[in-house]
């Protein structure tokens, strides 16, 4: 009697964990290990911000980084992995028109821990130097 009970627990315990399984989709999975890949810096990404009412790309990120929105703040929390095991961590704020992409790149021969961020030039004041005598 004992050992049928026994049998019956792990079998019911054996056909709930496989229920479990079935219910996960492999999108799911895929979505959670490219997720963990990338924020162990394993994955290069490229972050585009735009201002959504001139139509401008303001700048954009691309290398190894891991990416969080903290919509509390209205921002985007960016940590990035340098050469020499250092981390960096930037803030892009958002707003009502302003959004951003964030892409998965396969890049050949790039340095791992290499990023650049580039500035949209025409978004910037301009400004007359003033020389003084």
């Amino acid at each position: 009697m004992k050992k049928k009970l026994a049998a019956t627990i792990i079998a019911t315990g054996l056909m709930v964990s496989l229920v479990g399984c079935v219910n996960e989709s492999q999108s799911d999975r895929v979505s959670y290990n490219l997720s963990q890949e990338a924020d162990n810096f394993n994955v290069v990404r490229q972050l585009t911000v735009m201002n959504c009412i001139q139509g401008d790309v303001l700048f954009q990120m691309t290398g190894k980084m891991s990416i969080t929105a903290d919509t509390t703040d209205n921002q985007l929390e960016v940590i990035v992995e340098n050469s020499d095991g250092s981390y960096q961590k930037h803030f892009v704020g958002l707003s009502d028109n302003v959004t951003y992409v964030v892409e998965q790149k396969d890049y050949k021969n790039v340095d791992k821990y290499q990023y650049s961020l580039n500035y949209n030039p025409k978004m910037w004041i301009p400004v007359e130097p003033e020389i003084i005598d």
